[in-house]
């Protein structure tokens, strides 16, 4: 099943998305459920499931997309997760997850463009795997974790490098508004097979810039759960972004930042492709 939440001119809602169809199971439940992240936390699946079946229907191209869980309690992000990113970085390798945070009203859904702030040019572009928290906990095991995994999505944590580098700590390049790209979807654990299996591929102007195998995680996701969970309690609908592969803009030569007028595409075989603009602060 693929979750998503987005905005008609009636206003938000969520639902599922079928062919080229987002269901609008809000307008039915939303009294109830009256966002995903409630729908997570309740497990209300076959709720879900049931009113599809007589909820109105939109076409895809006649909604604006939203993140998926518009308002998470936590976005937690794990930097240098995979070798190929670790090794042009030139980190060392690491006992622990380096695990810094992304504030939710940085994020935008599908098709909404990254925005390009006035006080820098060095965006840069980050495709990542996203796992959506589906039963909370605290001290989660490793053995246990996947068992707390609602689904998958496409993230895009675009990051103003200059600022990133300001000091050790990751927080102001990854802050800027509109620049935590998410989505289009949750697709729910349930309906896809292991995650070791997918592939991210990030593509700049159709141009692959980034590709990577899931099963190339340093960290993988059992492990992040135990680790974030041990420090935080996770609730339902928390976000763990679990890392980008090498090939990174800051690190090519020349430097590859996104400009206005660019496309990013960050495509998860078995999730989905998210694709979002750039565009300059106005």
């Amino acid at each position: 099943m693929r979750l998503a939440s987005f905005r008609t001119p009636a206003g938000h809602s969520w639902g599922v998305v079928e062919d080229d169809y987002i269901i609008d199971v809000g307008a039915q439940v939303g009294t109830l459920y009256p966002d995903l992240r409630s729908v997570i936390a309740a497990e209300a699946y076959s709720v879900v499931r049931d009113s599809a079946r007589r909820a109105p229907r939109y076409a895809l191209d006649r909604v604006d997309w939203l993140p998926p869980v518009p308002n998470p309690a936590k976005i937690l992000c794990i930097g240098l997760n995979y070798e190929t990113h670790r090794k042009e970085t030139g980190r060392a390798e690491a006992l622990h997850p380096a695990v810094f945070t992304r504030f939710p009203d940085t994020q935008i859904g599908h098709g909404a463009s990254i925005i390009r702030p006035r006080v820098s040019r060095d965006l840069d572009f980050e495709g990542e795997l996203a796992v959506v928290i589906g039963r909370g906990g605290r001290y989660i095991s490793a053995e246990a974790a996947m068992e707390h995994v609602a689904g998958y999505a496409c993230y895009n944590d675009a990051t103003l490098r200059d600022w990133q580098r300001h000091t050790h700590q990751f927080t102001p390049g990854k802050n800027f508004p509109a620049t935590g790209a998410f989505g289009p979807f949750i697709v729910t654990a349930d309906s896809i097979g292991d995650y070791r299996t997918f592939r991210l591929t990030t593509r700049v102007n159709g141009e692959p810039v980034q590709d990577a195998g899931l099963d190339q995680l340093i960290f993988p996701i059992p492990t992040l759960i135990e680790y974030c969970s041990a420090f935080t309690p996770l609730a339902p609908g928390d976000v763990i972004a679990t890392g980008t592969p090498g090939g990174v803009g800051f690190k090519r030569s020349p430097p590859l930042f996104l400009k206005p007028g660019d496309s990013v595409e960050v495509e998860i075989s078995a999730v989905g492709t998210l694709k979002n603009g750039v565009a300059d602060e106005s």
